[in-house]
């Protein structure tokens, strides 16, 4: 069992190591006070063009209060959780909420027309709840058994909705307008939401949050430049990674199609 829990433990920190830049952007609570004046007011020169942020003003300002109740509230509790709390329990909490998000995959990927993604994600689920004690155990994963995240915002781009308004929420940090939107519905798949136990349903909740936080501590000292930017096109990017399925885009320099005219140059360009 212990040697298990340590293969799974490495799995997750493998994980954290591919995109530990994005992974920032999920919750957007580290800090952008520093672009806000005493005042509120933020400085004109700190407001860009940035053509999916129009509403960058009042999300620098929402961004600022989340700082705030980070800085005193939710890092602190996260921190000592972190200090307190051994790597093995917290990859099985890790585990045990990855495996009730796939409810939430399975769905989505039903109504984004991904049935293989969606069984992939229902086998992940019956296996782990099962053989996975509950999900505290990613058998799956072992089994390589994987599927792509999906949530109902993703599901919102598949219908068409490409292009949207970033948008910073209080408490929930950065989203789109589009994923904004699909809160509900994912919060309607969630199994947590359908637990009877208020008590053990909030508690879960707060577990939840604080273990995510936890996981951001030692990536905050990648934030560079204006944090508040740095938040969003990271958390961009990441969105956009994800409704892509993983897919970047072509590299036209990486195709044969690139058409290179060596006529384009002289000698004299490359001339001392």
């Amino acid at each position: 069992m212990l040697k298990l829990l340590a293969k799974q433990a490495n799995t997750q920190r493998a994980r954290q190591k591919l995109l530990p830049v994005l992974l920032l952007a999920s919750l957007g609570m580290s800090g952008c006070a520093s672009t806000v004046s005493q005042d509120n007011t933020v400085p004109q020169e700190v407001v860009s063009a940035h053509p999916e942020d129009p509403w960058e003003s009042f999300n620098r300002r929402v961004f600022a209060f989340n700082d705030v109740l980070d800085r005193y509230a939710l890092k602190p509790v996260a921190q000592g959780y972190k200090t307190v709390t051994p790597e093995p329990v917290q990859t099985g909490v890790s585990n045990f909420f990855s495996n009730l998000s796939e409810v939430r995959t399975a769905l989505n990927s039903l109504l984004q027309g991904k049935p293989a993604n969606a069984g992939l994600a229902t086998s992940r689920f019956l296996i782990n709840s099962t053989v996975g004690i509950g999900g505290l155990l990613d058998y799956a994963t072992l089994m390589e058994i994987t599927a792509d995240k999906e949530d109902f915002g993703q599901t919102l781009a598949v219908w068409g909705w490409d292009d949207s308004r970033y948008l910073v929420l209080p408490l929930l940090g950065p989203r789109t307008l589009r994923d904004a939107s699909g809160l509900p519905v994912d919060i309607a798949a969630h199994p947590i939401t359908y637990m009877d136990d208020h008590q053990l349903r909030a508690g879960l909740t707060a577990l939840d949050i604080i273990h995510l936080r936890a996981g951001l501590l030692d990536q905050e000292s990648l934030i560079s430049g204006d944090r508040y930017r740095f938040v969003r096109d990271a958390y961009l990017q990441r969105r956009q990674f994800e409704v892509n399925d993983g897919v970047l885009g072509e590299d036209p320099f990486a195709t044969d199609d690139f058409d290179f005219d060596d006529t384009d140059f002289g000698d004299d360009d490359f001339a001392d």
